[in-house]
């Protein structure tokens, strides 16, 4: 019975490092896009685990916290929901036996980008992925009649002032058009 086990394992043995070999096992993990971090004015669902009265549907505050009962304050603008679930559970760790807590982006608020001056719809308008200039005229309905469509800048950080030519944009938006930061505004005068 021993020499039939033998070469059983043997033949285990090397199919195992046959398949490492030629990349058997298990497939490559592709990294996915990055995380979202949590921005200021966004709106959280805390939700704890068997514990309605801990739950709660919270604002980040302008100053970047939420505030949660037992927990106190704590910083959630800049992280990910992962990791303000994390010290959730460990500031509620001492209290609560094993608290499960998740944490979910219910409202995105933070990012934004503004239009104003001489187009059909001015305002603030989320800035949820990569969006152009010419995107986000687009979605303010573009430059009315009285636009001076050649006079366009994109106001950026309250120090950059970046002139933009419409014509430019539709023409060559390859080498013109560029993508949108956080805060910008774009002045159609």
């Amino acid at each position: 019975m021993q020499s039939v086990r033998r070469p059983v394992a043997l033949v285990v043995a090397l199919l195992g490092i046959g398949a490492c070999a030629h990349g058997g096992g298990a497939p490559p993990v592709e990294e996915g896009p990055s995380a979202y971090l949590i921005g200021l004015e966004d709106v959280l669902d805390v939700s704890i685990w068997r514990d309605a009265d801990l739950s709660r549907v919270v604002p980040v505050r302008p100053d970047g916290r939420i505030s949660l009962p037992l927990v106190g304050e704590l910083q959630a603008a800049g992280r990910t929901p992962d990791q303000v679930a994390e010290e959730i559970r460990s500031r509620l760790q001492p209290l609560i036996e094993d608290p499960r807590v998740v944490v979910i982006v219910r409202e995105i608020n933070a990012p934004r980008f503004f239009v104003i001056g001489e187009v059909v719809r001015p305002g603030g308008y989320p800035l949820r992925n990569r969006t152009t200039v010419l995107q986000a005229l687009s979605l303010a309905g573009g430059p009315n009649e009285f636009a001076s469509r050649g006079g366009i800048v994109v106001l950026r950080g309250g120090k950059q002032r970046i002139r933009v030519n419409y014509r430019d944009l539709v023409d060559q938006p390859a080498s013109r058009d560029f993508a949108l930061q956080p805060g910008d505004t774009i002045v159609v005068p």
